[in-house]
């Protein structure tokens, strides 16, 4: 369905390679449609008694959804409501919520790059990390949110850590991404022939326990997070983005002062979105925060601010983007709640059947 995922079956494991390394194994709905293909054939194949996600190379698992895609089907229609993009959309979300619900051992390898649908691929299975892992959920970086269900990850993520990384999108490495909860093995790059030959030769229903035995003799250091937490927890749990900045700005500190600076160029809108986004992700499951989730990307879409985040960025890579609102000042509680307004009624919601 899509040249750029291959599939097999060895030794009772049932292996997805993502094979688009120009475009950092980003997602297209080609790409989501073969995963998802794969992995309901494979459900209830009594052959296949465990699945192992990776990539064909070692700089990116998968860097999120294809966003230029985004930006050209969006911009292509009023208020951003292109056929395509919604389709993607709700069969990525579904793709992700299979992934929680897989029956079998569901295995993803985290190599290099690994930021927003990648997570979402992820996040649900046994997560393993390298030295190469650089982990992210930058949406907010391009008027998005965090979404592919980071509204479940990072509100369960310890203490504040949740509204950290969603807000501010900042990236983290392996140490960092063991300590927030968003992972479970390490396994160093310079071990890697050993981990390879133990995919390869475990067979699929003993590999979790494998994979736990050869991560218990590495350790993947500290954690920055692990450092920064008590400062994390007191100005992330502030109450609200302008809460949380003022705190900041009381604090002279390194962290305090870096952590200001990349919140200046974000989406001002989307931070106070993804805030609450989180806050309310906290107390649902994984169907009604993808379902939630689902609503809030077409309200993303019909306000332009995803779009312009794109052209920004990616597309005329000016890296001006024009926020709407420009400040932070000017966005209302209002204007987050009206992002959360339901979009169709429950009976008719693309992902009610979740």
């Amino acid at each position: 369905m899509s040249e750029y995922i291959h599939t097999s079956v060895s030794n009772g494991t049932g292996l997805i390679v993502l094979d688009r390394p120009k475009a950092l194994n980003s997602l297209s709905l080609d790409m989501v449609r073969a995963i998802t293909q794969a992995l309901l054939a494979w459900r209830d194949d009594a052959s296949v008694a465990a699945v192992l996600v990776r990539s064909s190379s070692e700089k990116a698992f998968c860097a999120g959804g294809d966003i230029r895609f985004f930006y050209e089907a969006g911009r292509s229609t009023p208020q951003g409501g292109s056929a395509l993009v919604e389709d993607f959309f709700t069969e990525e979300y579904s793709l992700n919520h299979l992934v929680h619900f897989y029956p079998k051992p569901y295995i993803a390898l985290m190599d290099g790059v690994v930021m927003g649908g990648g997570m979402g691929i992820a996040q649900g299975g046994v997560r393993i990390l390298t030295d190469k892992t650089r982990m992210a959920m930058p949406e907010v970086n391009i008027g998005l949110f965090p979404d592919v269900g980071g509204s479940y990850f990072l509100s369960r993520a310890p203490g504040a850590l949740g509204y950290y990384l969603g807000v501010t999108g900042v990236t983290i490495g392996a140490a960092d991404a063991l300590y927030a909860g968003l992972a479970d093995h390490y396994a160093p790059t310079a071990d890697r022939a050993a981990l390879d030959a133990l995919l390869a030769a475990t067979p699929g229903a003993a590999l979790p326990q494998a994979l736990q035995a050869y991560a218990a003799a590495h350790d993947a250091g500290g954690s920055t997070l692990a450092a920064n937490r008590a400062a994390i927890d007191r100005h992330f749990n502030a109450g609200s983005v302008p809460d949380i900045v003022a705190s900041l700005q009381a604090d002279g500190s390194e962290f305090a002062q870096d952590t200001l600076a990349v919140m200046a160029s974000r989406s001002p809108l989307m931070m106070c979105v993804t805030h609450e986004l989180i806050r309310r992700g906290a107390a649902l499951d994984v169907p009604a925060c993808l379902r939630m989730e689902r609503a809030l990307v077409r309200r993303n879409f019909e306000n332009g601010e995803v779009i312009e985040g794109v052209r920004a960025l990616v597309i005329d890579k000016d890296n001006v983007p024009q926020w709407n609102p420009s400040t932070l000042g000017a966005v209302t509680q209002e204007m987050v709640q009206a992002m959360f307004r339901p979009v169709w009624p429950d009976y008719a919601h693309p992902l009610r059947h979740l």
